[in-house]
């Protein structure tokens, strides 16, 4: 399923004027992001209305610091998919830059929300903060808005055996190692998409031909070798075992995601895939032989087909 991506910047169709926002970054649509876009649909569908899921990209945190280390944990085309299994209409693009950076709280509602968008309702978290140096919160949108016909309504954090789901939390998961709980709070494993390449070709020397993928923004879960599944073209779902790192027995080191399906020969050149993580299985390695690496090789693959199954 598939819905039109919009840009704040532009007037959006008369269709989708008068609709209910869900307003945030969103990275990841894990649990919590999932109850703010689930109180903008239900309160759209109460009053008939199209509902839209706005974010920002890039980051803020990209904008404002540059040289930060990768840590999306979802791309735009991956968001767009994720509103749209959840019920949005459609999505929406802030693009962030100097000019949005210094748009004041009073002028994002006014101008942006109320007169170009034409929002009736906005959902956001309780923690979201918008406007120039963060002049703007839940409190401040439904005080502006209100003269504006335009209402705001907030959602609290969801919590998970004790603690605020987040991205944060995400991330540290994912740094440890850890799937299952990153799968957890995300409501599905962490994937990154990107387009096979060529590569060294080393692995089908061996008998283990991978696909490569580079990392991009995403964020970097702990270097290792993980069990695996993608979605190829056509939807065909594979089974594998990859390697996420810089490859320490081979020189030069470069940082890829080299995933090797089972019993499959096709040709990925060029096709975009998407690789789950579900089960880190050890940490990177340097071998002293290329039959050692085989066989640890052959033996991750096992492990990987068992927990896979």
């Amino acid at each position: 399923m598939t819905i039109v991506r919009l840009d704040a910047g532009q007037p959006i169709p008369d269709s989708l004027r008068g609709a209910i926002f869900a307003l945030g970054n969103f990275d990841g649509f894990h649990r919590g992001h999932q109850a703010v876009v689930g109180q903008a649909i239900d309160w759209a569908r109460a009053e008939g209305r199209p509902v839209i899921v706005a974010t920002f990209d890039p980051h803020p945190v990209r904008y404002f610091v540059p040289d930060a280390a990768p840590f999306r944990l979802t791309t735009l085309d991956q968001r767009q998919e994720l509103f749209a299994d959840a019920g949005a209409d459609a999505m929406l693009v802030f693009h962030f830059d100097a000019a949005l950076a210094a748009t004041t709280a009073e002028q994002f509602v006014a101008e942006l929300l109320a007169e170009r968008l034409g929002a009736a309702g906005v959902v956001t978290g309780e923690d979201f903060t918008f406007g120039k140096a963060r002049g703007g919160n839940v409190e401040v949108l439904a005080r502006l808005g209100a003269p504006l016909g335009l209402r705001a309504r907030a959602v609290g954090p969801v919590a998970d055996e004790g603690e605020v789901v987040s991205s944060s939390r995400i991330r540290d998961a994912l740094k440890a190692g850890d799937c299952g709980l990153a799968t957890h709070l995300l409501t599905r494993p962490f994937a990154i998409r990107g387009t096979v390449q060529h590569g060294d070709k080393v692995g089908r020397t061996i008998g283990f031909p991978t696909a490569n993928l580079a990392m991009g923004n995403y964020l970097r879960p702990r270097y290792g070798i993980y069990a695996v599944t993608a979605v190829a073209g056509g939807g065909r779902v594979l089974h594998g075992a990859a390697n996420l790192g810089i490859r320490p027995s081979f020189d030069p080191p470069k940082e890829l995601l080299e995933p090797h399906f089972f019993d499959f020969s096709g040709d990925l050149y060029g096709q975009e895939i998407e690789v789950a993580f579900h089960h880190f299985l050890r940490p990177e390695a340097k071998f002293d032989s290329l039959e050692a690496l085989t066989r640890q090789m052959e033996a991750d693959c096992l492990k990987a087909r068992e927990l896979l199954a």
